[in-house]
């Protein structure tokens, strides 16, 4: 039982940081740059771009 807390516990610290990396990135205004750079990957994905 003591693999299952562990693991929640990993879990938890990973979504936590996540979170963190998130707010960071949205709070520098990088959100808007992000989805540009994901939009242009994907025209040229498809051979639009």
């Amino acid at each position: 039982m003591s693999w299952l807390k562990n693991e929640n516990l990993l879990t938890a610290g990973l979504l936590l940081t996540a979170v963190i990396l998130i707010a960071a990135g949205v709070a520098m205004k990088q959100n808007h740059q992000v989805l540009a750079k994901a939009v242009r990957i994907c025209l040229e994905c498809i051979g639009i771009g």
